[in-house]
């Protein structure tokens, strides 16, 4: 995975994203890709070395604090919406499968059912060709 920096659409400050579910948040192009605990904490420290805002739309507690636990920094919980900018990368939890309907499961619930991170990309616009 190329380290390079990537720069959203205002052109200045760049985003790191992290979300609770691969959730695509506007038409355009994407790459999702498996991502280790290990290569979401360099990717931290990237984005903390080039004072790039880290933005968390994660929205359960519990998974905020799981989170935080595996890259090593604090992840608040946010309920905010967030729209992938082209360019910006986001770091994902998603859940091995659908939790029940309503259900708020606890670190332990999470740890049970199982989970993995990935990398989502936003590559391009809606009909645009990746550069």
């Amino acid at each position: 995975m190329s380290t390079q920096a990537l720069f959203d659409s205002r052109g200045s400050h760049k985003r790191l994203l992290l979300i609770n579910s691969s959730i695509l948040t506007a038409y355009g192009l994407y790459r999702y890709e498996p991502l280790t605990a290990e290569a979401a904490r360099c990717l931290v420290a990237e984005a903390q070395r080039a004072g790039d805002d880290i933005c968390s739309a994660v929205g359960h507690h519990s998974t905020a604090v799981l989170m935080s636990r595996l890259l090593g920094i604090v992840v608040p919980a946010s309920r905010i919406a967030v729209e992938q900018a082209v360019g910006e990368r986001a770091i994902v939890f998603r859940l091995n499968r659908r939790p029940p309907e309503g259900a708020i499961l606890s670190e332990a619930q999470l740890e049970a059912i199982g989970y993995e991170l990935g990398l989502l990309t936003r590559l391009a616009d809606e009909g645009a060709e990746p550069g």
